[in-house]
């Protein structure tokens, strides 16, 4: 099949709620070209993040965005043409990957994107399957291996809190398959339990009384902690579960200034993780992004980890993408939501 000349897209210029009818909005625009370490892919499938949800929100809040934002940070496709650079890859295969927030999203019908952040999808995997699996699956391994620092041998313990999300959930998983950790989990309605359990969660607390639910499941203090759902909401709690030398990462942000000093007597850290570092600025490791990938589908395929797929939506229509952030956006998701073109 031959590569038009133009695409159609999903984006907005403004920051408006869901249910406004330019929240999002059909546009055409041409198909990009490759650079030199660049894949071209036709996409046929993405997933849903909260991160585009809160970039739909608050990115144009103050200014329009001068040209339509194009979003979607998962993709499945197949590469239709190759930088010169590229290596590993051959138009024809499909690949799976977590996108670049400096470059166009996966809302659209072609994207580009740098061969080195992208992988062979999993075999044993529908697209849908496979679509909800990068970002989360590079959140969650880069938070346990690469900031935590976590070993895979030593017994320690690791509390997840917002353990029914999709990071969530995958770095359960990870935990419980790569490592020797114990690991509990905060879910507090009785389908989040359930879901956390099944995702291998060896304990699970409430979030909403988390120091006193810990220590009704015998843990006083934890090694690691990795939150998924509220820093701030949950730091005072935090301060207190870490164990002295022991290590908290998170991914969402804070509106005011915590205070670290606690932390100091204990000798414990606080580690910041983003998706998205490496592509941003080009670190010299960026194709450890490809690594982890391989890794993630080489797990999927024998069977080790589960998708967390959940729902999906069929359909390259703008209503698809306004139902799936109405999806993220209602705060009771569990899993995941694939968006299949």
């Amino acid at each position: 099949m031959s590569v038009p000349t133009r695409m159609n897209a999903v984006g907005f210029t403004e920051s408006l709620p869901i249910d406004e009818e330019n929240s999002l909005f059909s546009f055409t625009l041409p198909v990009p070209s490759v650079s030199e370490n660049d894949i071209l892919v036709r996409l046929v499938a993405t997933s849903i993040n909260p991160a585009d949800a809160k970039n739909r929100a608050l990115s144009a809040a103050e200014k329009p965005h001068q040209q339509p934002l194009i979003l979607g940070y998962d993709a499945v496709g197949i590469i239709e043409s190759i930088g010169k650079n590229v290596t590993g890859f051959a138009i024809g295969d499909k690949v799976y990957y977590a996108g670049d927030v400096t470059r166009a999203g996966a809302n659209a019908e072609f994207q580009v994107i740098d061969y080195r952040i992208a992988a062979h999808a999993p075999a044993s995997q529908t697209d849908a399957q496979a679509a909800v699996m990068p970002l989360v699956s590079l959140t969650a391994y880069e938070a346990l291996f690469d900031r935590l620092r976590v070993s895979r041998t030593e017994k320690k313990s690791l509390l997840v809190i917002g353990g029914a999300g999709g990071v969530g959930s995958i770095a359960i998983q990870l935990a419980k398959q790569l490592t020797n950790l114990t690991v509990i989990a905060t879910a507090s309605r009785p389908e989040t339990n359930k879901w956390v359990r099944n995702m291998g969660a060896d304990h699970v607390v409430n979030h909403r009384e988390l120091i006193d639910s810990m220590s009704k499941a015998g843990f006083n203090q934890v090694d690691y902690i990795f939150n998924v759902a509220d820093t701030q909401g949950h730091w005072d709690a935090m301060v207190e579960l870490i164990a002295p030398q022991g290590m908290i990462s998170s991914i969402v942000e804070v509106d005011s200034k915590v205070d670290i000093a606690p932390l100091a007597m204990k000798s414990a850290g606080f580690v910041w993780e983003l998706m998205f570092t490496r592509s941003m600025f080009k670190t010299s490791d960026m194709i450890r992004q490809q690594d982890i990938l391989a890794e993630i589908a080489q797990l999927l395929d024998d069977g080790k980890i589960s998708s967390t797929l959940t729902q999906t939506l069929v359909g390259f229509h703008v209503d698809t993408f306004k139902e799936a952030h109405r999806i993220i956006e209602s705060g009771k998701s569990i899993g995941k939501t694939a968006v299949i073109y």
